[in-house]
């Protein structure tokens, strides 16, 4: 019934898991993580490249600690994402920060448990790098201006981007006044998005290179950012190769996949609560929504399901259970039509979800389960009325208010 591929008979966990559960649910695989995490391996070892993960993907504890055997550390974009990080970093691991939204009363807090800062712009830079601790090492984000984007709303690279500055002007400080570039020591980049090889993250590479051995005093480090799926690329070679030169360089380089990490790692499973057929169309509603699987109404595309048989005689509309008229996951092929109370699971669902989940309609957010590195499987958390109440009452607000004002 749940068809899907799992080395070393692990698969006992996961059936447990997709039994045990209350739907709708997230099952979070940690062992498929550490397994992508380890096509990384060999460029640590033979090339010296230092892997993060970027915990933005999926913020959850229990999968940091998991990776973190396999990594060098990890990169967030804000100071929650670093107050979880900083739990599981291990000795001699390293905690990189960049975010265009920096503030300035959470940069010291940042600058205590970050080890790197890249800012966002010249002027965070000048604003604020005075407030990070002597141990933490400031840097800058570049933009390359090389798009290998074809939708702007995912392409860093975009015209009138807001993330990095451009790398004309640092060109231009260079030429003209680079004391002002001096007292960083590391430059940052990141230009790729679900991208099936290092093709995009060289080419950027290639614009940004020159500047490295011009920069006063020179450089420590250099970040070449996310945004490729280890699991799809072919060719390793020339990122080898990039990664050797600029060690030669005596700069440490830094790579920080998050969905490449855990993008396969999570499935949603949900139960039938419903069937019937509109205009021909034969439908199913579902105890979840495109709320606890934000992407699929982003992209506008349809959700890898296990259970799809691509040669079903059956067509079937898959729905969500909210009023969001466009609360639908797709079309799908089945030999049989579920029933209502039978369980379907999408898969793919690692990246992204968990954290943009929200509550709309009230609908509950999804157990999350975790299948552990060493076998077993657990429930880490379940949503409920009271937590809704909780969160929208007007006493719960009162609250809120209250301890923001006491600050």
């Amino acid at each position: 019934m749940w068809p899907c591929s799992l080395p070393d008979g692990q698969r006992d966990a996961l059936d447990r898991a997709l039994r045990e559960c209350r739907t709708p649910a997230y099952l979070f695989d940690a062992r498929a993580a550490v397994r992508c995490a380890a096509l990384l391996e060999p460029l640590r070892r033979e090339a010296g490249l230092r892997v993060l993960y970027a915990v933005k993907a999926l913020p959850l504890g229990a999968m940091a600690a998991a990776l973190a055997p396999a990594l060098d550390g990890f990169a967030v974009s804000s100071r929650n994402e670093a107050e979880l990080a900083r739990r599981h970093l291990r000795p001699g691991q390293t905690l990189h920060l960049t975010s265009p939204g920096l503030r300035a009363d959470d940069t010291p807090r940042i600058g205590a448990l970050c080890s790197h800062v890249a800012f966002n712009s010249l002027g965070q830079a000048a604003r604020l790098a005075g407030a990070l601790p002597p141990g933490c090492s400031p840097g800058l984000r570049v933009n390359p201006r090389c798009s290998s984007l074809d939708d702007p709303r995912y392409d860093p690279c975009r015209p009138a981007s807001r993330l990095g500055e451009p790398v004309e002007v640092v060109e231009e400080l260079l030429r003209r006044r680079p004391d002002r570039l001096g007292p960083l020591r590391g430059v940052h980049f990141h230009v790729s998005f679900a991208a099936a090889g290092y093709e995009p993250v060289l080419s950027a590479l290639e614009r940004v290179e020159p500047l490295l051995e011009r920069w006063p005093g020179g450089l420590d480090w250099i970040n070449l950012g996310g945004g490729v799926l280890p699991a799809r690329v072919s060719r390793w070679d020339d990122l080898r190769a990039a990664v050797l030169r600029l060690r030669s360089r005596g700069l440490e380089v830094f790579h920080e996949p998050g969905k490449g990490l855990v993008g396969e790692c999570g499935r949603l499973v949900t139960s039938v609560v419903d069937r019937f057929t509109r205009d021909g169309t034969e439908i199913l509603v579902l105890d979840t929504s495109v709320a606890h699987h934000p992407e699929v109404f982003e992209y506008g595309r349809a959700p890898a399901l296990a259970n799809e048989d691509d040669e079903g005689r059956h067509r079937v509309l898959l729905s969500g259970a909210s009023c969001l008229a466009g609360d639908l996951f797709g079309e799908y092929r089945f030999d049989r039509v579920p029933e209502v109370g039978e369980r379907l699971v999408f898969t793919g669902v690692g990246a992204y979800s968990l954290v943009k989940a929200n509550r709309f309609n009230g609908i509950p957010l999804p157990e999350v389960w975790l299948l552990e590195a060493g076998g077993g499987a657990r429930c880490l958390g379940r949503d409920g009325p009271g937590d809704f109440l909780r969160r929208w009452d007007g006493d719960n607000e009162s609250e809120c208010l209250r301890e923001v004002r006491g600050r």
